[in-house]
C-alpha cells in the first residue's frame, strides 16, 4: 500500500510529511470495529521467538491488538506498517523515576514512543502493573508518573493518538460482590481520586486485570465453575445482586462492574473500563484440577464471544470492554504454581496449545461454539471396552449425533472403533462444550488441532481446509507433548469506512 510506504522508517522525515503519516495511519487503523479482544505478549521463557516470528504468529492468527510489557525496540519496529495497536508498558522499576523528573519522562516518550510512530500503531501506554498493590510504595509518584508522561506527549503532538493509564489488580478493590456495593480499598482512596481525575481529564480508560480464575478458585466453591467460564447456570444457582436486582451471568461482568461501582463511590463516572489482562491455565499441578485445556478454552472462547459481541455488563450496557488475553506465549520462567507457567495459547515453536478465533462475531457466528479448528478425539491406545462405553454414552445420553456413523454413511468403518468413537466424541464436544462438555470419556480422548476429516467424512470444527481425500486418520496414542499446529486463525481483516473525500485529500498532499 502506498500510504505504509510512503511512512516506512527512513532515517529523519520531515515535519510535514510526520503530520500527513500520522494522519493517514491513524485514519486507517482507526476505522475498525469498535470492540476489540488483544492479547498480552510476556517474555518471562527461555525460548522466546524473534520479533519477526512473534509477529507472524500475530498475523497469521488475526490478532490486532497486543500488549507489551516493556518498550522493547525490536519488537516496535517488527510491529511497524503492520496496522496492529499497541499498548506499551512501562515496567514497574521505572515507574519512581519517571515519576521524580518530567525530563526523564520526557526522554522515555521520545525513545520509547515518538521515535515508532506513526508507523508503529501505539496507542496505550500501561504504566507499570497492579503498582498498589505488589510495590505501593510508588504510589505516590504513580500519578505524577502518568501526569509527566501526559505532558510529554502534548509536547510531542500525541496526546490525542496515544493515552496513558496504569493496570490495577482486583486487590484494590475492597469487597468486590455484590458489585453494587463494590468500594475501593480506603488505603488508596487519595491515589485513586488522583488517579481517576487524571483519566477524566485526558479522555482516558480504568485498566483492570480481572482473572476469575483467581476468583473462582480463592472462593472456595462459594461460585459455580459455570459462572467462571461464561456458562450456562443452573436456574437454582443464579447469581443476582441483591441490591440492583441485576443478574450476573459471569463473574467477569460482576468484577468489571465491581470497579465501576467503585469508581461511583468515589464520585466518577463515565470512565471507561479495558481489561488489561484476563484468562485461564490450561494446566497446573496436582491440586490445580480447575486449570485444564477444557476450562482454559471455555473460558477464553466464551470471553471472545461475549466482548465481541459489544453488550457491555448488566449496571453499563452501553460500554464495551475492550480486553486482553493473557498471554499469547506459555512463560516458563515465571515464579509460583505449576498454573503460573501456563496460560499460553502458544509453545515458543509457534504450534497452539488450542486454537481461538480472534474475528469478530460475524465470524464466530458461522461455527457456534467458537471451536474452529478444534478436534475431541478418541486415543489409539485406549482400553476397548472404555472406548466402548463412552461411544454408547455420548450417542445416547450424551446427546451427539451419530447419523454419520450408521452402517452405509460417510464416516462408518466396522473395523475402528477408535475413528467411530471419534467422530462421536468430537460432535459431543462442539455441541456441549459451551454448556460445561469436555473431552475426556473416561481418559480415553484428547483435544487435538489436526483435523481428522477424510475424505466425504466430515468433523464439526472443519474448515474442509485440511482433509484427506480419502481412507482414515490416525489418532495419537497419548494425550500429552505438544499440539500441533492448526488450520490458523481467522486472518481476516475488520471493514473500514473509508471516507473518499478525505482519503483523496490526504493523498493529494503525499503528491505534493
Amino acid at each position: 500500500m502506498k500510504t505504509r510506504a510512503f511512512c516506512r522508517f527512513s532515517g529523519q522525515m520531515s515535519s510535514s510529511r510526520w503530520k500527513i503519516c500520522a494522519l493517514l495511519l491513524v485514519f486507517f487503523y482507526s476505522f475498525t470495529s469498535g470492540v476489540y479482544v488483544g492479547i498480552n505478549i510476556g517474555t518471562d521463557m527461555s525460548n522466546l521467538p524473534s520479533p519477526s516470528e512473534i509477529v507472524s504468529i500475530l498475523q497469521h492468527h488475526g490478532i490486532k491488538h497486543v500488549r507489551l510489557f516493556d518498550a522493547d525496540h525490536q519488537m516496535l519496529y517488527a510491529l511497524a506498517n503492520t496496522g496492529i495497536e499497541v499498548m506499551v508498558g512501562v515496567p514497574n522499576g521505572q515507574i519512581l523515576q519517571i515519576g521524580e523528573s518530567k525530563t526523564e519522562a520526557a526522554n522515555w516518550i521520545n525513545k520509547n514512543i515518538a521515535a515508532f510512530v506513526p508507523a508503529t500503531n501505539i496507542t496505550y501506554i500501561a504504566v507499570g502493573d497492579e503498582v498498589l498493590t505488589t510495590i505501593p510504595n510508588a504510589a505516590l509518584v504513580l500519578v505524577p508518573a502518568l501526569q509527566f508522561l501526559e505532558s510529554a506527549l502534548l509536547a510531542a503532538n500525541l496526546n490525542f493518538q496515544v493515552k496513558v493509564s496504569s493496570p490495577h489488580s482486583m486487590g484494590v478493590i475492597q469487597k468486590s460482590f455484590p458489585p453494587s456495593t463494590a468500594t475501593f480499598n480506603s488505603t488508596w482512596n487519595s491515589v485513586m481520586v488522583q488517579y481517576l481525575q487524571f483519566l477524566k481529564n485526558t479522555g482516558s480508560s480504568f485498566m483492570l486485570n480481572a482473572q476469575p480464575y483467581y476468583g473462582y478458585t480463592a472462593g472456595g466453591g462459594i461460585f459455580p465453575l459455570e459462572y467462571a467460564l461464561f456458562r450456562m447456570l443452573n436456574p437454582n444457582k443464579q447469581i443476582v445482586d441483591p441490591n440492583t436486582l441485576f443478574s450476573y451471568s459471569n463473574m467477569f461482568d460482576a468484577m468489571v462492574d465491581a470497579a465501576y461501582y467503585s469508581m461511583e463511590a468515589v464520585n466518577f463516572s463515565a470512565i471507561p473500563v479495558i481489561v488489561t489482562a484476563t484468562g485461564w491455565p490450561w494446566f497446573g499441578g496436582a491440586n490445580e484440577k480447575d486449570a485444564d485445556v477444557d476450562n482454559a478454552l471455555a473460558y477464553n472462547s466464551n470471553l471472545i464471544r461475549h466482548v465481541l459481541n459489544g453488550s457491555g455488563t448488566p449496571s453499563q450496557p452501553s460500554l464495551p470492554i475492550n480486553t486482553y488475553i493473557s498471554a499469547l506465549f506459555n512463560e516458563d520462567l515465571r515464579s509460583g504454581a505449576v498454573s503460573e507457567k501456563n496460560w499460553g495459547l502458544f509453545f515458543p515453536n509457534g504450534t497452539t496449545v488450542y486454537s481461538l478465533n480472534f474475528g469478530d462475531v460475524a465470524e464466530l457466528d458461522t461455527n457456534s461454539t467458537g471451536l474452529v479448528g478444534v478436534f475431541c478425539i478418541a486415543l489409539s491406545s485406549a482400553n476397548r471396552t472404555a472406548l466402548k462405553e463412552g461411544l454408547d454414552w455420548a450417542c445416547g445420553p450424551g446427546g451427539a449425533n451419530c447419523s454419520a456413523i450408521q452402517p452405509g454413511q460417510p464416516c462408518y468403518d466396522a473395523n475402528d472403533l477408535v475413528a467411530i468413537a471419534s467422530y462421536a466424541f468430537n460432535d459431543y464436544y462442539h455441541r456441549m462444550q459451551a454448556s460445561g462438555g469436555t473431552c475426556n470419556f473416561g481418559n480415553t480422548a484428547t483435544i487435538t488441532q489436526v483435523d481428522p476429516s477424510h475424505g466425504s467424512c466430515i468433523f464439526a470444527g472443519s474448515t474442509g481446509s485440511n482433509t484427506s481425500s480419502g481412507g482414515s486418520f490416525s489418532p495419537p496414542t497419548s494425550a500429552f507433548g505438544p499440539i500441533s499446529p492448526g488450520n490458523g486463525g481467522s486472518t481476516s481483516q475488520p471493514t473500514e469506512f473509508i471516507s473518499l473525500v478525505l482519503l483523496s485529500a490526504l493523498l493529494f498532499f503525499i503528491n505534493l
